[in-house]
Parts: structure tokens; C-alpha cells; sequence
């Protein structure tokens, strides 16, 4: 599902106008966004939780050349499933 496909299927489920959802999809990722950003997080009991991880320096290797190069370390944004989410893909057929 893509971003104007699930913004069709949020209007139809709400009611609300595609452009409002639109609206309110934005003001969501920016929100998560920024809240990561602060190092807070956004925690959707039984949803998930978006946060961040840091990843530490590491050696790799170039799969072309098989080189060894240096991987500097770096934060990431990460999701985490809660409970409910699990449960709702286990049982999902």
C-alpha cells in the first residue's frame, strides 16, 4: 500500500475528506519525526513504538572488490511492534 492508497482507505474508514486525511497523515509523520529527533519517541500502546538506535562503527566489506572499509557509526530511526500488532499478524491469514 502506498501513501495516497492508504490515505483513500483512511477517508473511506473515517468519513473524513481525502484532503483532511492527507492533513492529518502529515501532521503524524511530522510529529514522529520530530519527536524522534528530541530523543523522545512515539509510544502507540499495543501499536508500537517509533524511536531511534544507535548503530555502532563497524568494519564491512565492498561485495565488488571484497575491499574492507570502515562503516562510521550512526543513529537510525527504528519501529518497534507492540503486542496487539503481533498478534494481529500471527492470526492474520
Amino acid at each position: 500500500m502506498n501513501r495516497s492508497e492508504l490515505i483513500d482507505a483512511m477517508a473511506k474508514q473515517t468519513g473524513a475528506t481525502k484532503a483532511d486525511t492527507d492533513r492529518f497523515l502529515n501532521a503524524f509523520t511530522s510529529i514522529v519525526e520530530k519527536n524522534i529527533k528530541r530523543k523522545e519517541g512515539v509510544k502507540l500502546v499495543g501499536f508500537g513504538t517509533f524511536s531511534i538506535s544507535k548503530r555502532k562503527a563497524r568494519l564491512g566489506r565492498n561485495p565488488q572488490s571484497g575491499e574492507e572499509i570502515q562503516i562510521p557509526a550512526r543513529t537510525v530511526p527504528v519501529f518497534r511492534p507492540g503486542a496487539l500488532l503481533k498478534q494481529a499478524v500471527n492470526t492474520a491469514k
